[in-house]
């Protein structure tokens, strides 16, 4: 019997030894889960500095939200809507008559609404982000619909009360603000190359291009001052939809008169070339 509890001895353990192995074994993956649980929250300060990062170069450089401060595009976009601006479009296709775009306004055109400076840093740092998610308007942020770009004829208005664009008429109504007039203002004006003109579709309380023909460019915008083109409303819920391109700029005749305008020029910068070389010719026989 010694010899048997001796030899077996050695290899086995007392009960009490395996109750207390099999305690130290459930009690070791609660120690790891407290661990997991702590580096989770050593590590959320930081997935929220790189969300923030990320959610930035996006904002910097491909879609961006806005919100929109004032009646001036209504109904299109009501005051407090909030959407989502393309900053990639106008790398692959040019600005289009019809489109709305969000432009700034720096060193250009006042404010159509007047915001309060912030009282401290803390605020100021907390209306800077909110400015940068859409929360909050921007200081010097416009948002128009484009009538005419560079080398359009812009007038107000034709025999109907109409704007013309290269003389022809552009039929508003499916985006204009109900009972406004297509302007209340007379205006006759050649679009710079690289500007746009730009009106708000609530035209009786929007200070558009027509309130702005006293600054440079009378009263268009530099094409290098937009920042992309808004072309979904993302908030409310209940609003949410696309931004399109109305029918009316899409007229034939109004495309072919902007397509044509590039070719007129270079026809008639080429004919008093031609006729300077034949002179030319001619006085070298």
């Amino acid at each position: 019997m010694t010899s048997e509890s001796q030899e077996y001895g050695a290899a086995r353990r007392p009960v009490e030894d395996e109750v207390d192995v099999v305690a130290e074994e459930t009690q070791k993956p609660a120690k790891g889960d407290k661990e997991k649980k702590g580096s989770f929250w050593k590590e959320l300060p930081v997935l929220v500095v790189v969300a923030l990062v990320l959610a930035l170069i996006i904002k910097t450089f491909v879609i961006q939200a806005f919100y929109i401060p004032s009646e001036s595009m209504q109904n299109t976009l009501l005051k407090d809507d909030r959407v989502l601006v393309n900053k990639l479009v106008y790398h692959t296709r040019d600005i289009e008559r019809g489109d709305v775009v969000v432009f700034s306004g720096v060193d250009s055109w006042d404010q159509e609404f007047q915001l309060e400076e912030p009282s401290n840093p803390i605020a100021a740092f907390f209306r800077w982000v909110g400015t940068a998610f859409g929360v909050v308007p921007g200081e010097k942020d416009y948002i128009k619909r484009v009538i005419g770009v560079g080398g359009d004829q812009v007038k107000c208005c034709d025999s109907k009360g109409r704007i013309t664009v290269n003389g022809v008429a552009l039929n508003e109504e499916s985006y204009l603000f109900p009972g406004n007039e297509p302007s209340d203002k007379f205006f006759d004006i050649k679009v710079p190359e690289g500007h746009l003109w730009v009106m708000g579709d609530h035209r009786a309380v929007s200070l558009d291009s027509r309130a702005h023909q006293g600054d440079p460019g009378g009263g268009s915008i530099p094409e290098s001052q937009v920042i992309g083109r808004a072309f979904v409303i993302v908030w409310p819920f209940s609003r949410a939809g696309t931004l399109s391109i109305p029918d009316t700029f899409a007229q034939p005749a109004l495309q072919a008169l902007g397509g044509a305008t590039p070719f007129v020029a270079g026809f008639a910068l080429a004919v008093p070339l031609v006729l300077v070389r034949r002179r030319r010719v001619r006085k070298g026989r």
